[in-house]
Order: structure tokens, then C-alpha cells, then sequence
């Protein structure tokens, strides 16, 4: 009997829980489970920001991953490329490499997650990321006065990690709302998001946006509305990301993807109109900030739905998940918020205990089988 592929585009926190949970119950006298990823390992984007100021060798080890330990009992394969294009059918399809490879699917997950700007903007050859970082880090370190372009949760912890590295190094943050971060946290959230920066020295100009494309030196810098910060010598990218779904679009058209180019799905995370096709992670155009644990759980959800829907039996309605964030401040503090109950905001105490200073490795780890 021929083996019929459950193929997984990208190696991220959806796809790397879902090749986990498939690899404990997919019958492999059936089915293979193959796994693709542009890099040969996976990077815990969590902690990039510190490695791009540290530049730490023993912190690059242990978020810089293989996949050679994802599957239980070996019960998959990890396929190194970059997918360009697919093919789809009510039986199945193909994926194709952009080496020309294709590869045949009778399910397919689509967690590619999202491309970044700035520091988390990793290119997709190991000389390049090694390059990117290497480049992100000289800049940093040559500056008198960064500009960091936007105020989420990036911005907040570059800044942080900045201060910790280069104390006296100038930090201004530029963001294109009144408050930080976004409407999704309360305003008392976002003020102390600020003040937790302020009081490190960290200057924020607020209701203002940089028309910078790119991380670049520059000799001063003016907002789109006109202020002049005359000293910035380099604006570093720290707005957040877009879906990676271009190609999904040229697969199955427009329609497939909303407005923000999110991939349209149906709460069992199958695409609106593709029984076949799952999508999980950044990608899907569901209503909650996209975050690492979240797309960890869409992973798992998504495995048992594909398992079921192999076996034709009834599959699980995602029912989203209660907002919640972690935001460093460098290695001794931060904040938290979990939207439950009355909203629960939590201190320096806290983000240090459970990220500011292990940033989550631990976790990253178990999840690569590490």
C-alpha cells in the first residue's frame, strides 16, 4: 500500500507541536509525516532579541535547535527547503520547493508563520542569519543614539535588553499610538509598559511613526508629522510582523485570505472551503494576539483534528484562548497581564521569575525534544 504524506509547511511553534502530537498516533504502515522548514533548525525568536545585542554563544546554542529530535520514536522526516507554490484536490496535491522538489500531501498544515522586521528578520540560508546578526549587533553597539520604530512588545524589550548591555547608551522609542503596545492590554497596562522604561532612561515619542523601511545608520530622523530627533544615528525596524501567506493566496486565491492577508479558516482550523487543508500559528485569521504559546496550542489542536479527520471522526472547535502577555525589561524585569477575572496585572517579580531571565528556553527546548 502506498503511503499517503501529512506534510507541515514550517518549523515553528504550530508546526513543531503538531509534528510532535501526529508522530505519537499516526499509523506510519499508512501515513508519512514530513516536516519542512527553510533552516536546518529552528530559532526561539523569543530570545533573539538578546542574542542580537549579546551576541551570548552559549544562549545561540541552545535557540538555535535542529529538528532530529521533534519526532517520537522517529515517526516523521524533516525536510530542509523553502516552499514557494502548492497544488491542491479534494484528494490532495503537492508542494513545491523552491529547488523545484515537489512533494505529494494528502493533508496539509500551513503554519509558516509571519516575516519580521529588524532584529527578528532572519534570512533563509545559515551564512545569513549568521551574517544578519553579526550586522544587527555591530550597529548597536556603534550607535550613540538608537531610534527603535515601534512600541509593542519588541520595541519594549530591545530597549530593555539595550539598557542592560550599554547602560548609557541613548534608547528612543518612536511608536504611532498614544500608548504602548496595543488596544488589545488595558491603558494601565500600557503605562506600565512606559514607565517601567522611563524609569531605565528609555525615551518614548508617542502619536508619532517613521517612515524607515529598513534597519539603517542615519545622521537624525524625522517623523512622519514633522518632530526632528537630531542626534539618532541608527533607526532599528521593531514593528510587528505580517503573515507569510503570499503564497497562499496564488494557490487558492484571494478569498482565501482576509483583508490583513490572514488565511481564512473554520473553527476546526480546516481552510473555509479545503477539508484537507489545516492552517494553524500566526497565519489564521482569528481574533487574538499572535504569540508563540498560543500557536503551541494550535499545533496540538490542529494534530488531533488531522488525526480525526483521518479517521473520519468528529474534530474539535478551537475556542481561542484568554489574552495574556510576558514582557521583559531586560533580565531583572518586566510585566505581566492574563484577561482573567478582573484583568491581573503582574510585576518585575514575576516577568523575571517566568521570562526575563531564561526567556522561555526551557520550554523551547522540551518542545524540540531537547
Amino acid at each position: 500500500m502506498v503511503k499517503r504524506n501529512i506534510v507541515i509547511v514550517g518549523g515553528g511553534s504550530a508546526g513543531v507541536n503538531a509534528a510532535r502530537a501526529l508522530s505519537k498516533t499516526l499509523d506510519p504502515s499508512k501515513y508519512g509525516l514530513i516536516l519542512i522548514n527553510p533552516l536546518p533548525y529552528r530559532i526561539w525568536l523569543v530570545a533573539t532579541l538578546r542574542l542580537a545585542v549579546t551576541q551570548d554563544k552559549v544562549l545561540k546554542k541552545d535557540i538555535f535547535l535542529p529538528y532530529d529530535k521533534v519526532f517520537i520514536n522517529g515517526n516523521g522526516k524533516f525536510v530542509q527547503g523553502k516552499v514557494v507554490s502548492f497544488e491542491h484536490s479534494k484528494e490532495g496535491g503537492s508542494v513545491t520547493l523552491e529547488s523545484g522538489e515537489k512533494i505529494d500531501y494528502h493533508v496539509l498544515l500551513l503554519s509558516q508563520g509571519s516575516n519580521w522586521n529588524g532584529p527578528p528578520a532572519f534570512p533563509h540560508t545559515v551564512n545569513g542569519v549568521d551574517e544578519h546578526l553579526s550586522s544587527i549587533h555591530s550597529k548597536l553597539a556603534k550607535a550613540k543614539h538608537i531610534i527603535l520604530a515601534g512600541g509593542g512588545a519588541v520595541g519594549i524589550e530591545l530597549a530593555g535588553e539595550i539598557k542592560d548591555q550599554w547602560p548609557g547608551k541613548k534608547v528612543t522609542i518612536v511608536h504611532g499610538d498614544k500608548l504602548l503596545l496595543n488596544p488589545a492590554y488595558p491603558d494601565k497596562v500600557r503605562r506600565a509598559a512606559a514607565a517601567s522604561l522611563t524609569a531605565r532612561g528609555v525615551e518614548l515619542v508617542l502619536d508619532h511613526f517613521i517612515n524607515e523601511p529598513e534597519t539603517r545608520e542615519v545622521q537624525g530622523i524625522t517623523t512622519a508629522s514633522g518632530k526632528e530627533i537630531k542626534t539618532a544615528d541608527l533607526v532599528v525596524q521593531t514593528r510587528g510582523p505580517r503573515p507569510n501567506t503570499a503564497f497562499v493566496s496564488e494557490a487558492l486565491g484571494n478569498s482565501a485570505l482576509s483583508s490583513l492577508g490572514m488565511i481564512r479558516i473554520r473553527p476546526t482550523l480546516q481552510l473555509a472551503d479545503h477539508d484537507n487543508i489545516f492552517a494553524a500559528g500566526d497565519v489564521i485569521d482569528w481574533k487574538e494576539q499572535k504569540q508563540a504559546a498560543k500557536a503551541g496550542g494550535h499545533g496540538k489542536l490542529v494534530a488531533g483534528n488531522i488525526q480525526a479527520f483521518l479517521n473520519k471522526t468528529p474534530l474539535k472547535p478551537y475556542k481561542g484562548a484568554f489574552e495574556m502577555i510576558l514582557i521583559t525589561n531586560g533580565r531583572n524585569s518586566g510585566l505581566g497581564y492574563v484577561d482573567i477575572l478582573w484583568g491581573i496585572t503582574l510585576g518585575g517579580w514575576f516577568a523575571k521569575l517566568v521570562k526575563s531571565r531564561g526567556l522561555l528556553v526551557s520550554m523551547f527546548k522540551g518542545e524540540q525534544g531537547y
